[in-house]
């Protein structure tokens, strides 16, 4: 078998050798032929995993990008909402050590939501 694939590469490679000019036409017909094809194929027929890369959010104006925000502006609100509150038990003198220690968390939270970390 393998013998019969060498015999049949070496007759078509003296035939590309003793006629240049039509394998070169035959090889340009099949590159141009397989090039049309492809560009058919491409634009009637496009692959479903091509083109999937997705630019950074930074970038992209998407609800993604604003539903952070407006999930940020509630979380801050609610944060500002509970300092509040903590600020009414310290008027009152009911503060604990417990509650300073939510005040400073929150006080960080508040930045970090903030400063957009």
């Amino acid at each position: 078998m393998s013998s019969f694939f060498k015999q049949t590469g070496q007759k078509w490679l003296n035939w590309a050798v003793k006629n240049p000019k039509t394998f070169f036409t035959y090889s340009m017909i099949f590159l141009s032929v397989s090039f049309i094809g492809s560009l058919i194929q491409g634009i009637f027929f496009p692959s479903e995993t091509a083109f999937k890369i997705k630019p950074p959010s930074l970038y992209s104006e998407s609800q993604i990008t604003e539903n952070k925000l407006i999930n940020n502006d509630k979380e801050m609100e609610k944060i500002v909402n509970e300092l509040k509150a903590l600020k009414l038990k310290r008027d009152s003198h009911a503060l604990q050590k417990e509650d300073s220690l939510r005040v400073e968390y929150l006080f960080n939270q508040y930045q970090q939501l903030k400063n957009g970390h």
